[in-house]
């Protein structure tokens, strides 16, 4: 059982900045991959961004240069820098832990981001 914390979504103008934090506890790793996900209406769930322990990171192409996704192995905490957002990039925002041992997806509940002048 994995449990989730998630904040910093929001409505925001086009050109803002928001920060998504996700504070992952329970039956967790700090080796465990981290990451966002966004699903807009009607669309399928996409990722946006992960970063394993050692720091490697993926971005959605989307994203690249606007987005930067960083953690805290500590806290098992990661988070999402979003600079520059643009209209398509609302959605709701979900946390994922991936267990790449077990093959086991672990979903936050997810937080909104709305961005709209």
């Amino acid at each position: 059982q994995v449990q989730f914390v998630e904040s910093g979504g929001g409505l925001v103008q086009p050109g803002g900045s928001l920060r998504l934090s996700c504070a992952a506890s329970g039956s967790i790793s700090r080796l465990y991959v981290m990451g966002w996900y966004r699903q807009a209406p009607g669309k399928q769930r996409e990722l946006v961004a992960r970063i394993t322990a050692a720091g490697n990171t993926i971005y959605a192409n989307s994203v690249k240069g606007r987005f930067t996704i960083s953690r805290d192995n500590a806290k098992n905490t990661v988070y999402l820098q979003m600079n520059g957002l643009k209209p398509e990039d609302t959605a709701v925002y979900l946390c994922n832990v991936f267990n790449q041992f077990a093959k086991e997806d672990y979903w936050g509940q997810g937080t909104q981001v709305t961005v709209s002048s």
